[in-house]
């Protein structure tokens, strides 16, 4: 178990360090502030999409039920696993998928509580207020609180990354099309809060780590494995 648990953290901690190292350059390079001009220029310097139709209506909030809807048919096919002969095969992996999806998203949510940075909706950069403060820069006593960070919107698509190891328990045919799902509802929702002004292109690759670490931890303690 030991043992196991040691090649679970050097995998984790391999794959977040060269992710420190690909954010530091995007702080260097200034990617962020790069892409958002040229998004925010395309709308005519203002966030002409942030109460869209589109955007608000059916891929933000539509977007949210989504996700929750599919949350709910997993803990269903759970709670059908313990009782019904022909689901309980799947019990354990229906335990995972749920575990993952769940953890994802709170964790993300409560990240966006614990750490204060603004959208850029919220700049003056970009018609807001406010100045940016960058994540490890200290952030004035007078500034008002602000949660934009991690991208949580982006979560309710990334969180499904765990379709892959769920497959790749029951169905390992079918594991890249359900990586495929969760990586096209994150970046269809990530990119849609993007043009709306709420987050940065790194606001997005947060939660894509995030939940992409929540998902191979857990795979690897609930799931054989065969798996991997």
């Amino acid at each position: 178990m030991r043992a196991a648990l040691l090649n679970v953290l050097k995998s984790v901690a391999s794959v977040w360090l060269l992710f420190l190292i690909v954010m530091s350059v995007f702080s260097i390079l200034n990617i962020d502030f790069t892409i958002t001009d040229v998004i925010y220029r395309f709308q005519g310097n203002a966030w002409t999409w942030k109460d869209a139709l589109i955007t608000q209506d059916v891929l933000h909030t539509g977007g949210k039920w989504l996700s929750l809807a599919m949350g709910l048919v997993t803990l269903l096919l759970l709670i059908l696993s313990t009782v019904v002969t022909r689901f309980k095969a799947y019990r354990m992996p229906l335990l995972y998928l749920f575990s993952a999806t769940l953890l994802s998203t709170l964790l993300v949510a409560t990240l966006k509580q614990l750490v204060n940075m603004e959208c850029p909706w919220d700049l003056v950069r970009y018609g807001g207020e406010r100045d940016f403060i960058g994540l490890l820069n200290t952030r004035p006593s007078s500034m008002p609180a602000s949660a934009c960070f991690p991208a949580g919107h982006a979560s309710a698509g990334y969180t499904w990354i765990a379709l892959y190891f769920f497959f790749a328990a029951i169905r390992p045919h079918w594991r890249w099309a359900g990586l495929s799902l969760g990586l096209g509802l994150g970046l269809t929702f990530g990119i849609t809060q993007q043009f709306r002004g709420a987050h940065f292109l790194s606001h997005d690759l947060w939660t894509v780590m995030i939940c992409w670490t929540v998902s191979f931890v857990l795979s690897r303690f609930l799931l054989h494995p065969s798996v991997h």
